[in-house]
Order: C-alpha cells, then structure tokens, then sequence
C-alpha cells in the first residue's frame, strides 16, 4: 500500500554516540514511514492485539521474540501495513569509521573500501581492531586524556601496520595515511576549538538527509517528522534543511514529536528496532533467511555499508548499496 502524505515520520535504533567500535551495537538504523496518523494508529492496535503484552509502550523486541515471530513476518511482508509506505537506512559502524576517516585524511573516501575489506585479513583481527578504536578515537569530539594524544596514538598505529605489512596491496594506502598527519592536527585543533555543530562520527543527521533524499525523489517535497533527541538542537536540525537545500533535496522541514504521541513514529520505531537487529544478525553471520528477505526491499540502496557478503544478502534490490552515500559527509566545523 501507498500513501500520498507530505509528512514522513522517522526514528532510530542502535545509537551509541561517537562510541562507534566499543558500544553496544554494530549497526545503526534509521528508519521511516509514509502514512496517514490514524491509519499508524490502527496498525499499532491491531500490534497490540495480536501481541497482547501488558506493556504500556511497545518496543522492536516485543515483536522480536520467538513467539510474536508471526506478527513480525506480517509486519514486514508484501501486503502488510507498512510495505511500500517505509523505509531504513543502515549504518555499519565500523565501515562508517573507517570511510569518515578516509575521507578526512585523505581528501576522499574512494580507498574505505578497499581498507575496510581487506584490512582484517591482511594486519590480523587483534590489529585491525586496534586501528580501528584509534580512528574512532582520533575522529570523536570528546577527549578524555592529553589534547596530542589521539593524533599520536593514531599514527603509532599506522606506523606498526606499514612496518609490518610494507610489502602488502594496503601498503600505498598505508603511506598516504602516514602522510595526512597534519590534517589530522588542523582536525583535532578544530574540534578543541569548538563548539561543534556536525560530529563526524555521528551517523544520525547524514541519515536523516538520506531519509529525506529517498522519499524527496522524483522532485516531490517532504517534511520529517522525528523523535525527539538532545542531538536534533535547532542548530543541527538548521544544518540538516541547509544539507538537504544544497543537494537538491526536497525537503520543507523537520518537525520533533514525542515518540509514544505519535503512531507513525511509534511505526518507524518497531521498523528501526527490527532492521537493526536483522542487519546485525547478517554481520555475524547468524542469517534468519525469511526474515533478511523481509527486510531486504525497505533497506536504503545509499546505506553506508562495507560488508560486502552482508550487502549481498541484505542490501537494496537494485544491488547499489555500499557506501554510495548520496549527501555529503559532516564535517565538525560545518556551518549553516
């Protein structure tokens, strides 16, 4: 089913701030659905019918526990009552590190892939791991320790991996990332400086600018409505509209509500939840093969995503997927 609404209502699941590769999940999922209100105010009744918890708000995890697994396939099968009318954009953290610091250091993020892929076999899992918490670390805007300190760890890090693989396919890229370190100093000295607007390892508002991309298609306008969070301030939401303006997005606005007061975010949220735990299930190689084809035609070709065996099983259907982020990437010193 199809909705002609002007009003797209979105929300989250999996975010863990700028704690990208130690937090709790592995996936960020941001998801949307296109209805009337009293049509997602019917869908989530009959939810609660069919589910039955006592539970004053329903949440992803109701409808993903084994005995609800009916509901949830209905939910998400063609004819059910979001298919054609919602929509996820997926985030893989670690790939999301890996590609913001590419393009930071490197003035683009063409070799993200390439690292990422091939990074865990080439250096080992312990060394990948590492390098990747050293990048998380170098690109975060919070510093615990002394203000050199994440520029230094960081470059140790590649300095060990081009001594011991010198003679590898990621040798080059290694090189060019030794080189970058003054850019990673002018980085750090304009985080310090603050305030940020734009984090660049929060995947939220370069969604959202997705998320209006995708239902904005076709020249149509949209407006979004959104859960209300601490990193939607006015500033940000500014810098969102200004994104989305400058990329030929047709986007009239976003708008926060309260989740539970309306049912089309409440929708949106049961979509993220479950996307979320699905896409992290494939990354684990824990493959549900009813539920990842479920999922597979509202996932966001433009996704950010590395994985290319997950992509294969859980990417868009028209297969253009990893990495082909269609908005520019947040920069700490944007400003609108």
């Amino acid at each position: 089913m199809t909705w002609n609404e002007p009003e797209v209502a979105c929300d989250e699941s999996g975010s863990d701030g700028e704690n990208l590769t130690g937090g709790n999940t592995d996936v960020f999922a941001h998801a949307s659905v296109r209805m009337p209100v009293d049509a997602a105010a019917a869908y989530v009744r009959e939810i609660r019918d069919r589910i039955r918890s006592p539970a004053e708000e329903y949440k992803a995890n109701h409808l993903l526990r084994e005995k609800h697994r009916a509901v949830l396939e209905w939910l998400l099968e063609p004819g059910g009552p979001i298919h054609g009318t919602a929509h996820v954009h997926l985030t893989e953290k670690a790939f999301f590190v890996v590609d913001r610091a590419a393009d930071l250091l490197l003035g683009d993020g063409t070799e993200a892939l390439v690292l990422f892929r091939a990074g865990p076999r080439v250096f080992g899992e312990e060394r990948w791991r590492e390098f990747l918490a050293a990048a998380n670390r170098l690109l975060r805007v919070r510093n615990d320790g002394e203000p050199d300190e994440p520029v230094d760890a960081f470059f140790r890090a590649v300095d060990e991996l081009r001594r011991a693989h010198s003679r590898t396919a990621l040798a080059p890229i290694l090189e060019r990332l030794a080189a970058a370190r003054p850019r990673a100093v002018s980085y750090r000295a304009r985080v310090l400086a603050g305030p940020v607007l734009v984090p660049v390892l929060n995947p939220l508002l370069p969604a959202i600018v997705s998320t209006a991309a995708h239902w904005s298609a076709g020249g149509r306008r949209v407006r979004l409505v959104h859960d209300r969070q601490n990193m939607l301030t006015p500033e940000r939401i500014a810098w969102i509209e200004e994104t989305a303006r400058r990329a030929g997005i047709g986007l009239d606005g976003v708008r926060l509500v309260v989740a539970r007061e309306d049912p089309r975010v409440q929708l949106a949220d049961f979509l993220a939840g479950i996307a979320r735990k699905i896409a992290s299930d494939v990354l684990h190689r824990r493959v549900d093969p009813v539920l990842t084809g479920l999922l597979r035609p509202y996932v966001d070709a433009a996704s950010v995503w590395g994985d290319r065996d997950g992509w294969a099983l859980i990417g868009a259907e028209d297969g253009v997927g990893e990495n082909n982020r269609s908005v520019p990437s947040a920069d700490c010193n944007s400003a609108v």
